[in-house]
């Protein structure tokens, strides 16, 4: 059956519930009875039903249950490396290195590198980038908006552009349901994998910050930001100044990926199944977490277990929106919605354009929800379909939804990064909001400009 505007009236409807509510699970929640509503011939009882049974019916795939059940797992990794002390370790390690850096600009490079080094997952980049780099900015006059800018820039776009996190989970996990679901083919890793080089944003963002570090580039408020007064502190010398305890783990999990790609691709690594790999991926890593961090003391046996259920539990909010972005996928595959919008835009848009336009709206969306995660879960599902209909470069449609979402929780004052970066910098938030969105500007019409390019290129 055709529905027609119908079809693309549903996910609309899901945006605009996003930019209302700031709820993104209430808004998918919202698109999928509606779109459950049109299928069922608007008998709303049905809809209901439906919509509840079809969350059961998810799980009777193997695949949907792993990727589900990897999400959380990745959040009991994350929670140990931090209740462990792996993550102080690793910050006391740069501390200590620090002191070798005892410059304005070797302030501001010791917050820079830390933000690419610790992509462990957002918050925590900007944090301790800005915990760590503070007290040496502020010897050396480098003022409070600076420093949180730097930290704001290294933190979402280091996390797309190093996957190995919940960013990477999270993503891989869409790309898995687009795969399984037969809207895309090839491999979900190789896939996420090669839309890095055109995470446009991303690197664009990186690509400026060096600028203003190297070459003190000032524009707008940043220019009249004030630094703060120099004030010493005591440093906790108990804590091992180690990077092993949080870079073994981490290197574990992304070398079994490939070698359980390998195992279920029987032989042939581009042939394994991308759910069932990094599902295994993070249990090895958890099983060599405790025989690691039990016997060398870093963490109990009852604090262990206290910390890996402390990380499911963070990451429920975050696995249910992926459950439900997996379902509004199919609602949407159902309805016909990219079928329809290619049929629609066939002879009126040109495909080159579509890469960045999908950037484009993926912004507006991130900008007003303030979360850029929300947004992969509304867009991801939409933009490869839609980029599979028309033929476009899968990887190149992947980077536009990424780089679309970055550029609007960067320049968001509602984002969550934005505001840790802020406290983690000890700056005014909407100083930090005002003295950034120039760079931000500037690097989303340069990605806008190279998504085009990308787009007349690859398409």
């Amino acid at each position: 059956m055709e529905y027609g505007i119908i079809s693309i009236a549903i996910p609309l409807l899901t945006i605009f519930l996003a930019i209302i509510t700031k709820d993104v699970i209430v808004s998918l929640v919202g698109g999928i009875f509606a779109g459950l509503l049109v299928l069922s011939g608007y008998n709303p009882f049905t809809a209901f039903v439906a919509l509840f049974d079809g969350i059961i019916a998810l799980f009777a795939e193997g695949w949907i249950t792993k990727t589900l059940l990897f999400m959380l797992l990745v959040g009991a990794i994350m929670r140990l490396l931090t209740d462990s002390g792996a993550v102080d370790s690793f910050v006391a390690y740069l501390s200590r290195k620090a002191k070798k850096i005892d410059s304005p600009t070797g302030a501001m490079m010791l917050a820079y590198v830390i933000g690419v080094i610790i992509f462990i997952e957002s918050s925590i980049t900007s944090l301790v980038a800005g915990t760590v780099a503070k007290p040496l900015c502020d010897k050396h006059g480098v003022s409070r908006e600076k420093l949180a800018y730097i930290c704001d820039s290294t933190s979402a776009p280091i996390c797309s552009l190093i996957p190995m996190n919940g960013w990477g989970a999270l993503l891989l996990g869409l790309i898995i349901t687009a795969v399984e679901s037969k809207v895309i083919s090839g491999d979900p890793v190789s896939l996420l994998v090669s839309s890095i080089p055109y995470n446009f944003y991303a690197i664009f963002t990186l690509l400026i910050v060096l600028g203003v570090i190297y070459f003190k580039w000032e524009i707008g408020p940043l220019k009249h930001s004030i630094p703060k007064p120099y004030h010493p502190g005591s440093v906790n010398e108990k804590i091992k100044k180690t990077p092993w305890p949080m870079l073994l783990p981490l290197i574990v999990m992304v070398v079994s990926v490939p070698v359980t790609l390998y195992i279920t691709g029987k032989g042939d690594i581009f042939k394994g199944s991308g759910s069932t790999s990094v599902y295994y991926a993070v249990i090895v890593t958890l099983f060599f977490i405790y025989l690691y961090f039990i016997p060398g003391k870093l963490i109990s046996h009852k604090a262990f277990f206290k910390s890996f259920y402390l990380g499911l539990g963070e990451m429920i909010p975050v696995t249910m929106i992926l459950l439900f972005a997996i379902f509004i996928g199919k609602v949407i595959g159902d309805l016909g919605t990219a079928a329809y919008l290619a049929d629609l835009l066939s002879g009126n848009i040109s495909p080159v354009f579509i890469p960045m336009l999908i950037f484009i709206v993926s912004a507006i969306t991130a900008f007003s929800t303030g979360t850029s995660w929300g947004t992969f879960s509304i867009m991801m599902p939409i933009g490869l379909a839609l980029g599979a209909t028309m033929g476009l470069d899968i990887p190149l449609v992947i980077a536009a939804v990424i780089s679309g979402g970055i550029f609007g929780d960067h320049a968001s004052p509602i984002s969550d990064t934005t505001i840790i970066s802020s406290m983690a910098a000890g700056c005014d938030h909407v100083e930090h909001v005002r003295t950034q969105l120039p760079y931000a500007l500037i690097g989303g019409m340069l990605s806008t400009l190279a998504f085009l390019l990308a787009g007349w290129i690859l398409v």
